[in-house]
């Protein structure tokens, strides 16, 4: 693994993260624009160009996936980081760091990472079908054999 993003995180995000220039609320309600970014920046008016949502979206995998590498204490494929580092971008830092799911990682149970990951498919008590498959999508990426490694 290095220090770069995998292109896999990328494609993954960007496969459920659809493109919109104009802020809206998602569905738990927070202000979101271009791939799917959130923050302080954003509110109701927001409007970007296609070359600012796309640079966002580079910045904010790239602080995804150094969370990942930050807490992550085990080896990782860039597989493994890839589907982590999706999960963090679409749940945010605070709920990765506190997880079950990372500290089953970082304990060395890489087989519970799938069952871990599927519990975070609800938006408030509704289970969310879209949320569903990415976390489905996460899993199946999770589990791919790494080429990089053979």
């Amino acid at each position: 693994m290095n220090d770069s993003i995998p292109p896999q995180a990328i494609t993954l995000i960007q496969s459920f993260e659809s493109c919109r220039l104009t802020a809206y609320q998602d569905g738990r309600g927070t202000w979101t624009c271009g791939w799917g970014s959130t923050g302080s920046d954003i509110g109701p008016g927001t409007v970007w160009t296609q070359d600012y949502a796309d640079h966002r979206l580079i910045e904010d995998v790239t602080d995804a996936c150094d969370t990942v590498r930050a807490h992550v204490t085990v080896t990782l494929t860039d597989n493994e980081l890839s589907a982590l580092t999706s999960f963090v971008y679409n749940v945010g830092y605070g709920d990765f760091v506190n997880s079950t799911l990372l500290k089953m990682l970082n304990q060395g149970f890489y087989q519970q990472v799938p069952v871990q990951l599927m519990r975070w498919n609800h938006i408030g008590q509704t289970v969310s079908f879209g949320l569903t498959r990415r976390r489905t999508a996460e899993c199946r990426l999770w589990n791919l054999a790494d080429p990089s490694s053979a």
